[in-house]
């Protein structure tokens, strides 16, 4: 419904709530975000090994590798091309500076994850923009008071923007994500870039066309149709008869063409160079969608609430504030970008987080328009709530690593040894001493709303996504090499490329038996380990867990001769075993 003099905005505020957010703080908020996490680790399975594992594979072979990814000699035929070609490009140009400081293998992981700043670059950029463009139009206006005193259309929505950012980083669900070698964190990134550009189109649609046409190209080749559907759905409704942006339908034109070209810039030499790849690119975007299937969905509902907290509630209340005002710009932009990943989750086969992450950008912008309705009794529990749980959530923190490090409390000790077996417990003062600071700047914060009291609406969100980083910072400080032992196959592929340098005769070739697509990608990235699919193969990598083993269930069970068996100390699950078999 068009605003009128009949339906009164749900907005209430005055200038004071719209006081400008220093830019400063703003941006250090993104940089410890993005930075923490992100470098001085391993490549964990499986998402974030494999990306790197392309990137390696393009780098190394060229050609038909950087066109159509690959895991060595393994046709990687999911998600695009897009994330590999960038990947690979910042390794070849940067990898031979870091080499001077580090060995090659860690220059490239370094080198691998500096797209990471493009994509969160990008990401919040086109969140800002695209939300103080709807924030600053008449529909999404706070009520005009009596005497006057209600902020100006900027600064409204100049504190739409922060708060939608600051809204967007405090989401706990896509923190890790937003800092592997994948698809992911470039997938949510060109989503963002689709609703500024949609937002763009308001006042200079060829502009916003023209972006919106590379936004989905982008989305597309970086995964496929999965991630990219929900987008172009999520486009196409948004231009809905009688809607505010009907008028402007015949840009779309332009976008569809700049879509389809880029697209197809990629899909015919890609046919051409190998059918098989390609045939097996389209079966696994066909074979993801069916129709819903009851557990799936199930598993999706109890799953979302945790990963796209603490938007999710504020996103919902959004829509039921503004409920009279849905066609508004403001609301609809974000509500069909919210509302058509999830129905595609729905009829996903096998959802899960890349595919739960469309939802955090949309949810966060509509979580920024739901502020100005609410009562500042409200909005100051909501701060107290945030206070509460991220000071709990960082006191867990230093207290898992207090029991990891002195045996006390017993129980807490317990069952930290029991996922870290093997580990042998050390303290990185360094890491401390950043542990610390940051702990203290939670406490600064805390103690700034307490004396301050604040009267900007984003005091909220500064504490949401302050009190998160705070705690994500002291994961990646003082747990780090815990997380690197219990999630890392660097010393297993060590293992493997020993025995292998032992056993292997020349000429022998090596196939696998069972082998996961995240540990094929570790053993390349670590030690160079590929394997072929010949029969003829008589040496043979398998894996399997230990109660297939003692069931004596495991292939190969009682034939050939067993040459090494490895496993990562804390994994109770998995076993590798390198097998000499007769000719086949």
């Amino acid at each position: 419904m068009s605003p009128s003099d009949s339906i009164s905005t749900p907005a209430r505020l005055t200038t004071n709530a719209t006081v400008k957010l220093p830019r400063l703080f703003l941006f250090g908020v993104g940089l410890i975000y993005i930075l923490a996490g992100l470098f001085f680790r391993d490549p964990w399975k499986t998402d974030d090994v494999v990306g790197l594992a392309t990137m390696l594979t393009a780098v190394k072979e060229g050609g038909q590798a950087l066109l159509l990814p690959q895991i060595g000699v393994l046709a990687h035929a999911q998600d695009g091309p897009l994330v590999t070609w960038v990947g690979a490009f910042f390794i070849w140009l940067l990898s031979p500076f870091f080499e001077l400081f580090v060995s090659p293998l860690d220059a490239a992981i370094i080198a691998s994850r500096l797209p990471n700043l493009l994509w969160f670059g990008l990401l919040t950029a086109s969140v800002w923009y695209g939300s103080y463009l709807l924030g600053r139009r008449p529909e999404a206006q706070p009520l005009a008071l009596p005497f006057g005193g209600e902020p100006t259309p900027s600064a409204y929505g100049r504190m739409i923007a922060d708060a939608a950012l600051l809204l967007l980083v405090a989401t706990a669900g896509i923190i890790w994500r937003m800092h592997e070698t994948s698809e992911v964190p470039a997938l949510i990134a060109f989503q963002a870039l689709a609703f500024y550009s949609v937002a763009r189109m308001l006042d200079r649609p060829a502009s916003g066309a023209v972006t919106l046409g590379l936004a989905l190209a982008a989305a597309f080749l970086a995964r496929g149709w999965i991630g990219s559907l929900p987008i172009m759905l999520a486009t196409l409704l948004i231009f809905m008869p009688g809607g505010i942006l009907w008028p402007r339908k015949k840009w779309l034109l332009l976008t569809a063409a700049l879509t389809t070209i880029l697209i197809l810039c990629w899909w015919i030499p890609a046919r051409n160079a190998s059918e098989y790849w390609t045939m097996n690119w389209l079966l696994w975007n066909t074979t993801a969608f069916g129709w819903p299937v009851y557990k799936e969905v199930l598993t999706a509902l109890r799953d979302l609430p945790w990963f796209l907290w603490p938007t999710w509630p504020l996103a919902i209340l959004a829509i039921w504030r503004w409920r009279s005002w849905l066609t508004a710009p403001h609301i609809w932009l974000p509500l069909m970008f919210a509302l058509w990943p999830l129905v595609a989750l729905l009829f996903l086969a096998d959802s899960f987080e890349p595919e739960y992450s469309l939802l955090a950008v949309p949810c966060a912008i509509l979580a920024a328009f739901s502020l100005p309705t609410l009562r500042r009794g409200i909005v100051n529990s909501l701060d107290w709530f945030a206070v509460m749980c991220f000071s709990l959530t960082s006191a867990t923190v230093w207290l898992g690593w207090i029991a990891l490090q002195t045996g006390w409390p017993e129980q807490i000790s317990h069952n930290i040894a029991r996922q870290t077996r093997g580990y042998d417990v050390f303290i990185s003062w360094p890491a401390v001493f950043v542990a610390i600071l940051g702990t203290l700047a939670w406490a600064a914060l805390v103690r700034w709303r307490l004396i301050s009291k604040p009267a900007g609406l984003w005091r909220g969100t500064v504490l949401s996504a302050g009190g998160l980083i705070v705690t994500w910072l002291l994961l990646v400080t003082l747990w780090m090499p815990a997380l690197d032992y219990v999630r890392s196959y660097r010393t297993v592929s060590g293992h493997l490329a020993a025995a292998l340098k032992l056993h292997k005769q020349p000429g022998e070739c090596v196939r696998t038996q069972g082998l996961g697509t995240g540990q094929r990608a570790s053993f390349l990235v670590f030690d160079d380990i590929d394997f072929t699919y010949s029969s003829e193969c008589t040496l043979v990598l398998q894996q399997t867990s230990p109660q297939d083993l003692a069931a004596g269930t495991a292939a190969y069970s009682g034939t050939g001769t067993v040459l090494w068996m490895g496993q990562r100390e804390p994994e109770r699950y998995e076993v590798f075993r390198l097998l000499r078999l007769g000719k086949q």
